[in-house]
Protein backbone atom coordinates (compact mmCIF):
# COMPACT_ATOMS: atom_id res chain seq x y z
CA UNK A 1 0.00 0.00 0.00
CA UNK A 2 2.55 2.49 0.63
CA UNK A 3 3.64 2.50 -3.37
CA UNK A 4 -0.09 3.45 -3.73
CA UNK A 5 0.18 6.20 -1.49
CA UNK A 6 3.08 7.12 -2.88
CA UNK A 7 1.38 7.29 -6.70
CA UNK A 8 -1.64 9.08 -4.85
CA UNK A 9 0.69 11.96 -3.50
CA UNK A 10 2.29 12.20 -6.14
CA UNK A 11 -1.25 12.09 -8.70
CA UNK A 12 -2.29 14.80 -6.23
CA UNK A 13 0.63 17.10 -5.61
CA UNK A 14 0.41 16.76 -10.04
CA UNK A 15 -2.78 18.19 -9.99
CA UNK A 16 -2.17 20.94 -7.61
CA UNK A 17 0.32 22.50 -9.76
CA UNK A 18 -1.44 21.92 -12.81
CA UNK A 19 -4.52 23.48 -11.16
CA UNK A 20 -2.15 26.41 -10.31
CA UNK A 21 -0.35 27.09 -13.56
CA UNK A 22 -4.01 26.76 -15.16
CA UNK A 23 -5.16 29.76 -12.16
CA UNK A 24 -2.04 31.73 -13.25
CA UNK A 25 -2.98 31.78 -16.69
CA UNK A 26 -6.88 32.64 -16.38
CA UNK A 27 -5.44 35.38 -13.89
CA UNK A 28 -3.30 36.82 -16.75
CA UNK A 29 -6.54 36.45 -19.00
CA UNK A 30 -8.74 37.89 -16.97
CA UNK A 31 -6.29 40.83 -16.26
CA UNK A 32 -5.80 41.14 -20.51
CA UNK A 33 -10.11 40.90 -20.65
CA UNK A 34 -10.18 43.51 -18.18
CA UNK A 35 -7.70 46.00 -19.78
CA UNK A 36 -9.31 45.69 -23.10
CA UNK A 37 -12.54 46.42 -21.73
CA UNK A 38 -11.21 49.63 -19.59
CA UNK A 39 -9.77 50.43 -23.23
CA UNK A 40 -12.80 50.58 -24.66
CA UNK A 41 -15.00 52.37 -21.97
CA UNK A 42 -12.30 55.22 -22.17
CA UNK A 43 -12.61 55.25 -25.86
CA UNK A 44 -16.83 55.42 -25.33
CA UNK A 45 -16.36 57.80 -22.55
CA UNK A 46 -14.18 60.33 -25.27
CA UNK A 47 -16.82 59.75 -27.92
CA UNK A 48 -19.62 60.78 -25.92
CA UNK A 49 -17.97 63.63 -24.64
CA UNK A 50 -16.99 64.72 -28.01
CA UNK A 51 -20.47 64.32 -29.47
CA UNK A 52 -21.81 65.63 -26.36
CA UNK A 53 -20.10 69.22 -27.29
CA UNK A 54 -20.14 68.93 -30.50
CA UNK A 55 -24.18 69.49 -29.16
CA UNK A 56 -23.67 72.29 -27.50
CA UNK A 57 -22.08 74.20 -29.88
CA UNK A 58 -24.32 73.67 -32.32
CA UNK A 59 -27.38 74.47 -29.97
CA UNK A 60 -25.50 77.69 -29.05
CA UNK A 61 -25.04 78.93 -32.62
CA UNK A 62 -28.97 77.73 -32.62
CA UNK A 63 -29.47 80.05 -30.13
CA UNK A 64 -27.65 83.04 -30.98
CA UNK A 65 -29.34 83.24 -34.34
CA UNK A 66 -32.82 82.67 -32.67
CA UNK A 67 -31.68 85.83 -30.55
CA UNK A 68 -30.41 88.06 -32.97
CA UNK A 69 -33.80 86.95 -35.35
CA UNK A 70 -36.01 87.79 -32.75
CA UNK A 71 -34.08 91.35 -31.79
CA UNK A 72 -34.12 92.14 -35.66
CA UNK A 73 -38.49 91.14 -35.41
CA UNK A 74 -38.45 93.32 -31.94
CA UNK A 75 -37.12 96.39 -34.17
CA UNK A 76 -39.01 96.07 -37.18
CA UNK A 77 -42.29 95.68 -34.91
CA UNK A 78 -41.24 98.77 -33.05
CA UNK A 79 -40.64 100.85 -35.90
CA UNK A 80 -43.98 99.77 -37.45
CA UNK A 81 -45.64 100.77 -33.91
CA UNK A 82 -43.85 104.54 -34.35
CA UNK A 83 -45.18 104.60 -37.63
CA UNK A 84 -48.74 103.48 -36.51
CA UNK A 85 -48.44 105.73 -33.65
CA UNK A 86 -47.71 108.74 -35.64
CA UNK A 87 -50.48 108.43 -38.58
CA UNK A 88 -52.78 108.01 -35.04
CA UNK A 89 -51.59 111.47 -33.76
CA UNK A 90 -52.16 112.83 -36.94
CA UNK A 91 -55.09 111.51 -37.68
CA UNK A 92 -56.52 112.89 -34.07
CA UNK A 93 -55.41 116.40 -35.20
CA UNK A 94 -51.83 115.78 -33.56
CA UNK A 95 -52.58 115.36 -30.75
CA UNK A 96 -49.67 114.16 -28.38
CA UNK A 97 -49.81 112.67 -25.31
CA UNK A 98 -47.17 111.95 -22.48
CA UNK A 99 -48.44 108.32 -23.39
CA UNK A 100 -48.17 108.74 -27.03
CA UNK A 101 -44.37 110.69 -26.17
CA UNK A 102 -42.94 107.71 -23.90
CA UNK A 103 -44.37 105.71 -26.76
CA UNK A 104 -42.69 107.29 -30.09
CA UNK A 105 -39.42 107.71 -27.85
CA UNK A 106 -38.67 103.54 -26.97
CA UNK A 107 -39.59 103.27 -30.95
CA UNK A 108 -36.99 105.84 -31.70
CA UNK A 109 -34.11 104.22 -29.25
CA UNK A 110 -35.38 100.83 -30.29
CA UNK A 111 -34.10 101.69 -33.80
CA UNK A 112 -30.73 103.06 -33.06
CA UNK A 113 -27.65 100.51 -33.13
CA UNK A 114 -25.62 103.32 -31.00
CA UNK A 115 -28.02 102.41 -28.15
CA UNK A 116 -27.85 98.87 -28.16
CA UNK A 117 -27.36 97.34 -24.66
CA UNK A 118 -29.06 100.50 -23.00
CA UNK A 119 -31.02 99.77 -20.30
CA UNK A 120 -33.17 103.50 -20.35
CA UNK A 121 -36.90 104.08 -18.76
CA UNK A 122 -38.66 106.97 -19.80
CA UNK A 123 -41.10 108.94 -17.93
CA UNK A 124 -43.05 111.72 -18.69
CA UNK A 125 -45.15 114.07 -17.09
CA UNK A 126 -46.91 117.20 -18.57
CA UNK A 127 -44.42 116.51 -21.59
CA UNK A 128 -41.22 116.62 -19.33
CA UNK A 129 -39.32 113.49 -20.62
CA UNK A 130 -37.11 112.26 -17.68
CA UNK A 131 -34.41 109.93 -19.03
CA UNK A 132 -32.96 107.32 -16.35
CA UNK A 133 -30.75 103.95 -16.79
CA UNK A 134 -27.48 103.21 -18.19
CA UNK A 135 -25.92 103.45 -21.81
CA UNK A 136 -22.97 101.65 -23.18
CA UNK A 137 -21.15 104.94 -24.32
CA UNK A 138 -20.94 108.59 -24.57
CA UNK A 139 -22.19 108.26 -28.11
CA UNK A 140 -25.08 106.70 -27.11
CA UNK A 141 -25.67 108.87 -24.35
CA UNK A 142 -25.62 112.15 -26.78
CA UNK A 143 -27.59 110.43 -28.90
CA UNK A 144 -30.55 109.34 -26.47
CA UNK A 145 -30.87 112.57 -25.23
CA UNK A 146 -31.10 113.99 -29.09
CA UNK A 147 -33.90 112.14 -29.87
CA UNK A 148 -35.61 112.68 -26.62
CA UNK A 149 -35.18 116.38 -27.44
CA UNK A 150 -36.34 116.37 -30.76
CA UNK A 151 -39.42 114.43 -30.32
CA UNK A 152 -42.89 116.16 -31.43
CA UNK A 153 -44.09 117.61 -27.75
CA UNK A 154 -40.95 117.51 -25.59
CA UNK A 155 -41.09 120.31 -23.88
CA UNK A 156 -37.66 119.56 -21.50
CA UNK A 157 -35.31 116.73 -20.87
CA UNK A 158 -33.81 115.63 -17.24
CA UNK A 159 -30.84 113.40 -17.67
CA UNK A 160 -30.27 110.76 -15.67
CA UNK A 161 -28.37 108.51 -17.75
CA UNK A 162 -25.51 106.79 -16.47
CA UNK A 163 -22.34 105.66 -19.07
CA UNK A 164 -21.60 101.43 -17.88
CA UNK A 165 -18.92 100.18 -20.20
CA UNK A 166 -18.73 96.41 -20.18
Amino acid sequence: MSNMKRFLTTALVAAACAAAACTDAQVDKAKADTGAAVDATKSGAEKAMDATKKAGDKTLEATKDAAATTADKAKEVAGDVADKSKELASAAGEVVTDTWITGKLKAKFADEKVLDGSAISIDTKDHLVTLTGTVPSAAAHARALEIARGTEGVKQVVDKLVIKKA
